[in-house]
């Protein structure tokens, strides 16, 4: 075996354990972290160079802690204006985000959503659609949007699957 293929192979090796190492923490987290349905918003459902993908903003009802004092961290200009860091956890099978001092990775901002005020995080996540689906974030009047996701310990919720709610009822959309 000359150098060149020996080199080439190692490099794979190396690709597919960091590739192999980040699948496996994804699917601890899954196993482990607390899953909660979560409401939210298409953010911009137009977009030409979107992709196969839906971008959906997630929506908290309520916003705990004291405002805080501390200076905005660095990346707070990519978010809404007046947000700040938040923390993310699940009680009583709800999603809550409290605010935090601290650099969590995760912004949140107080908006109006017709007759409810919420705290619509930042940023955005990501959910891929297979080719021959029909985009799921076009829904008829009276049916709300959520998606399914886990809550790591730092940064953004990791979606797993969508659903619709109407009339109170919450069901998991079938994207295959």
């Amino acid at each position: 075996m000359n150098r060149a293929v020996r080199n080439g192979l190692i490099l794979a090796v190396v690709h597919l354990a960091l590739v192999g190492s980040l699948g496996a923490k994804l699917l601890a987290d899954r196993a482990t972290r607390p899953r909660v349905w979560v409401r939210v918003a298409p953010v911009d459902p137009e977009a030409m160079i979107r992709g196969r993908y839906v971008r959906l903003a997630v929506e908290v009802d309520r916003l705990e802690g004291e405002p805080s004092k501390a200076p905005r961290p660095p990346f707070a200009g990519r978010g809404p204006q007046g947000s700040e860091s938040v923390a993310l956890s699940v009680g009583e099978g709800r999603l809550i985000a409290t605010r935090s001092a601290e650099d969590t990775g995760v912004l949140g901002a107080l908006v109006n959503q017709g007759d409810r005020r919420a705290v619509r995080l930042s940023p955005a996540l990501a959910f891929f659609i297979p080719e021959h689906v029909a985009d799921p974030s076009r829904r008829p009047a009276g049916e709300e949007l959520w998606v399914e996701v886990t809550v790591p310990r730092r940064g953004s919720p990791r979606p797993i699957r969508l659903g619709v709610k109407k009339d109170g009822v919450l069901t998991p959309l079938a994207l295959r």
